[in-house]
Protein backbone atom coordinates (compact mmCIF):
# COMPACT_ATOMS: atom_id res chain seq x y z
CA UNK A 1 0.00 0.00 0.00
CA UNK A 2 1.31 3.44 -0.91
CA UNK A 3 -0.03 6.92 -0.32
CA UNK A 4 -2.80 7.71 -2.78
CA UNK A 5 -3.50 4.19 -4.02
CA UNK A 6 -6.94 2.58 -3.79
CA UNK A 7 -6.28 0.67 -0.56
CA UNK A 8 -4.88 3.75 1.18
CA UNK A 9 -7.84 5.90 0.23
CA UNK A 10 -10.28 3.12 1.13
CA UNK A 11 -8.91 3.01 4.65
CA UNK A 12 -8.97 6.80 4.94
CA UNK A 13 -12.65 6.92 3.90
CA UNK A 14 -13.69 4.06 6.18
CA UNK A 15 -11.87 5.63 9.13
CA UNK A 16 -14.17 8.67 8.87
CA UNK A 17 -17.40 6.65 9.20
CA UNK A 18 -19.24 6.35 12.54
CA UNK A 19 -18.53 3.13 14.50
CA UNK A 20 -22.03 1.66 14.10
CA UNK A 21 -21.09 -0.96 11.46
CA UNK A 22 -20.27 -4.59 12.19
CA UNK A 23 -16.70 -5.95 12.00
CA UNK A 24 -17.41 -7.63 8.65
CA UNK A 25 -18.96 -5.26 6.10
CA UNK A 26 -18.47 -6.73 2.59
CA UNK A 27 -21.24 -4.67 0.99
CA UNK A 28 -20.01 -1.43 2.57
CA UNK A 29 -16.42 -2.26 1.65
CA UNK A 30 -17.40 -2.83 -1.96
CA UNK A 31 -19.20 0.53 -2.08
CA UNK A 32 -16.32 2.39 -0.43
CA UNK A 33 -13.85 0.57 -2.69
CA UNK A 34 -15.57 2.10 -5.72
CA UNK A 35 -15.26 5.60 -4.26
CA UNK A 36 -11.62 4.92 -3.37
CA UNK A 37 -10.87 3.71 -6.90
CA UNK A 38 -12.14 6.96 -8.39
CA UNK A 39 -10.19 9.04 -5.87
CA UNK A 40 -7.02 7.01 -6.56
CA UNK A 41 -7.39 7.71 -10.27
CA UNK A 42 -7.81 11.44 -9.62
CA UNK A 43 -4.86 11.46 -7.21
CA UNK A 44 -2.67 9.83 -9.85
CA UNK A 45 -3.94 12.25 -12.50
CA UNK A 46 -2.99 15.23 -10.34
CA UNK A 47 0.52 13.80 -9.86
CA UNK A 48 0.83 13.16 -13.59
CA UNK A 49 -0.32 16.70 -14.43
CA UNK A 50 2.20 18.13 -11.96
CA UNK A 51 5.02 16.20 -13.67
CA UNK A 52 4.15 17.60 -17.09
CA UNK A 53 4.69 21.19 -15.90
CA UNK A 54 8.48 20.70 -15.64
CA UNK A 55 10.95 19.73 -18.37
CA UNK A 56 12.83 17.36 -16.08
CA UNK A 57 9.73 15.28 -15.35
CA UNK A 58 7.55 15.71 -18.46
CA UNK A 59 6.92 12.57 -20.51
CA UNK A 60 5.52 11.44 -23.84
CA UNK A 61 3.59 13.94 -25.91
CA UNK A 62 3.91 16.61 -23.24
CA UNK A 63 7.69 16.56 -23.67
CA UNK A 64 7.18 16.99 -27.42
CA UNK A 65 4.94 19.98 -26.71
CA UNK A 66 7.67 21.44 -24.48
CA UNK A 67 10.20 21.10 -27.30
CA UNK A 68 7.77 22.78 -29.72
CA UNK A 69 7.11 25.64 -27.27
CA UNK A 70 10.81 26.50 -27.04
CA UNK A 71 12.16 25.56 -30.47
CA UNK A 72 9.22 25.22 -32.85
CA UNK A 73 10.04 22.70 -35.58
CA UNK A 74 13.81 23.07 -35.07
CA UNK A 75 13.99 20.35 -32.41
CA UNK A 76 11.75 17.32 -32.75
CA UNK A 77 11.81 13.78 -31.41
CA UNK A 78 13.75 11.42 -33.67
CA UNK A 79 12.12 8.08 -34.63
CA UNK A 80 12.38 5.75 -31.65
CA UNK A 81 13.98 8.41 -29.43
CA UNK A 82 13.31 7.97 -25.71
CA UNK A 83 12.02 10.65 -23.35
CA UNK A 84 15.38 10.71 -21.56
CA UNK A 85 17.26 11.35 -24.80
CA UNK A 86 14.84 14.04 -25.99
CA UNK A 87 14.92 15.72 -22.58
CA UNK A 88 18.73 15.87 -22.71
CA UNK A 89 18.57 17.52 -26.17
CA UNK A 90 16.05 20.08 -24.92
CA UNK A 91 18.16 20.99 -21.89
CA UNK A 92 21.36 21.18 -23.93
CA UNK A 93 19.81 23.52 -26.51
CA UNK A 94 17.89 25.59 -23.99
CA UNK A 95 21.09 26.69 -22.24
CA UNK A 96 23.42 26.39 -25.22
CA UNK A 97 26.20 28.91 -25.77
CA UNK A 98 25.79 30.79 -29.05
CA UNK A 99 27.58 33.22 -31.36
CA UNK A 100 31.07 31.93 -30.53
CA UNK A 101 33.57 29.55 -32.09
CA UNK A 102 33.23 27.27 -29.05
CA UNK A 103 29.45 27.19 -29.54
CA UNK A 104 29.89 26.10 -33.15
CA UNK A 105 32.30 23.35 -32.14
CA UNK A 106 30.03 22.14 -29.36
CA UNK A 107 26.79 22.01 -31.37
CA UNK A 108 28.40 20.06 -34.22
CA UNK A 109 30.16 17.69 -31.84
CA UNK A 110 26.90 17.04 -29.99
CA UNK A 111 25.10 16.42 -33.28
CA UNK A 112 27.64 14.20 -35.05
CA UNK A 113 29.81 12.88 -32.24
CA UNK A 114 32.87 14.21 -34.13
CA UNK A 115 34.58 17.58 -33.64
CA UNK A 116 34.59 19.85 -36.72
CA UNK A 117 37.66 21.50 -38.22
CA UNK A 118 37.28 25.30 -38.14
CA UNK A 119 39.52 27.73 -40.01
CA UNK A 120 39.14 31.50 -39.75
CA UNK A 121 41.29 33.29 -42.35
CA UNK A 122 41.65 36.39 -40.14
CA UNK A 123 42.60 34.47 -37.01
CA UNK A 124 46.37 34.21 -36.42
CA UNK A 125 45.90 31.14 -34.23
CA UNK A 126 44.50 29.36 -37.31
CA UNK A 127 46.70 30.81 -40.02
CA UNK A 128 49.95 31.04 -38.10
CA UNK A 129 52.24 34.04 -38.46
CA UNK A 130 55.52 34.68 -40.22
CA UNK A 131 58.31 33.54 -37.94
CA UNK A 132 55.78 32.36 -35.36
CA UNK A 133 55.57 28.89 -33.78
CA UNK A 134 52.14 27.92 -35.11
CA UNK A 135 52.85 27.58 -38.82
CA UNK A 136 54.66 24.93 -40.84
CA UNK A 137 54.23 24.19 -44.53
CA UNK A 138 52.12 21.05 -44.82
CA UNK A 139 51.99 20.71 -41.04
CA UNK A 140 50.03 23.56 -39.45
CA UNK A 141 48.47 26.89 -40.28
CA UNK A 142 46.96 28.05 -43.55
CA UNK A 143 46.72 30.98 -45.90
CA UNK A 144 45.01 33.87 -44.20
CA UNK A 145 43.29 36.81 -45.84
CA UNK A 146 42.07 40.17 -44.61
CA UNK A 147 39.62 40.17 -47.51
CA UNK A 148 37.42 37.58 -45.81
CA UNK A 149 36.11 39.36 -42.72
CA UNK A 150 33.58 37.64 -40.48
CA UNK A 151 33.94 34.38 -42.38
CA UNK A 152 35.06 30.87 -41.48
CA UNK A 153 35.60 27.58 -43.26
CA UNK A 154 34.23 24.56 -41.44
CA UNK A 155 34.71 20.90 -42.25
CA UNK A 156 31.99 18.81 -40.62
CA UNK A 157 32.42 15.05 -40.31
CA UNK A 158 29.28 12.97 -40.61
CA UNK A 159 28.61 10.58 -37.71
CA UNK A 160 29.76 7.00 -38.09
CA UNK A 161 26.15 5.86 -37.55
CA UNK A 162 24.83 2.53 -36.37
CA UNK A 163 23.91 1.22 -39.81
CA UNK A 164 20.93 -1.09 -40.25
CA UNK A 165 20.36 -3.52 -37.40
CA UNK A 166 20.95 -7.23 -38.11
CA UNK A 167 21.75 -6.66 -41.79
CA UNK A 168 25.16 -7.79 -43.01
CA UNK A 169 27.26 -5.76 -45.41
CA UNK A 170 27.35 -6.39 -49.15
CA UNK A 171 29.20 -9.64 -50.00
CA UNK A 172 29.74 -10.43 -46.30
CA UNK A 173 29.77 -14.19 -45.75
CA UNK A 174 27.80 -13.99 -42.47
CA UNK A 175 24.68 -12.78 -44.25
CA UNK A 176 21.82 -15.28 -44.23
CA UNK A 177 18.35 -14.43 -45.51
CA UNK A 178 15.86 -14.12 -42.66
CA UNK A 179 18.47 -14.72 -39.93
CA UNK A 180 20.61 -12.50 -37.70
CA UNK A 181 23.13 -10.66 -39.87
CA UNK A 182 20.76 -11.45 -42.67
CA UNK A 183 21.07 -10.44 -46.28
CA UNK A 184 18.41 -7.88 -47.13
CA UNK A 185 17.73 -5.05 -49.53
CA UNK A 186 18.20 -1.92 -47.41
CA UNK A 187 17.53 1.76 -47.96
CA UNK A 188 18.82 4.98 -46.41
CA UNK A 189 15.57 5.28 -44.46
CA UNK A 190 16.53 2.17 -42.47
CA UNK A 191 19.79 3.64 -41.12
CA UNK A 192 19.62 4.18 -37.36
CA UNK A 193 20.86 7.38 -35.79
CA UNK A 194 21.23 9.10 -39.18
CA UNK A 195 22.06 12.81 -39.24
CA UNK A 196 21.13 14.54 -42.47
CA UNK A 197 23.08 17.35 -44.12
CA UNK A 198 20.06 19.56 -43.45
CA UNK A 199 20.43 18.83 -39.72
CA UNK A 200 24.05 19.95 -39.89
CA UNK A 201 23.26 23.19 -41.71
CA UNK A 202 20.44 23.91 -39.26
CA UNK A 203 22.74 23.33 -36.29
CA UNK A 204 25.30 25.78 -37.69
CA UNK A 205 22.64 28.37 -38.40
CA UNK A 206 21.29 28.07 -34.86
CA UNK A 207 24.54 29.22 -33.21
CA UNK A 208 26.46 31.31 -35.75
CA UNK A 209 26.62 35.08 -35.15
CA UNK A 210 24.39 37.26 -37.33
CA UNK A 211 26.18 38.80 -40.28
CA UNK A 212 28.78 36.05 -40.59
CA UNK A 213 29.36 33.50 -43.35
CA UNK A 214 30.21 29.91 -42.48
CA UNK A 215 31.52 28.09 -45.56
CA UNK A 216 30.74 24.44 -44.85
CA UNK A 217 32.17 21.24 -46.25
CA UNK A 218 30.53 17.99 -45.11
CA UNK A 219 32.68 14.89 -45.28
CA UNK A 220 32.59 11.26 -44.20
Amino acid sequence: MTIGDQQDLFQRIKALLPRWFADSTPVLDALLGGFAGVKAFLYGLIGYARQQTRIKTATGGWLDITAADFFGAALQRQPGQSDTSLRARIMANLLRERATRAALTRVLTDLTGRAPVIFEPQRPLDTGSYGGPMAGYGVAGGYGSVRLPYQAFVTVLRPAGAGVSNVAGYAVSTGGYGQASQAELASLDMIEGAVTDADIYAAIDSVKPAGTIIWTRISN
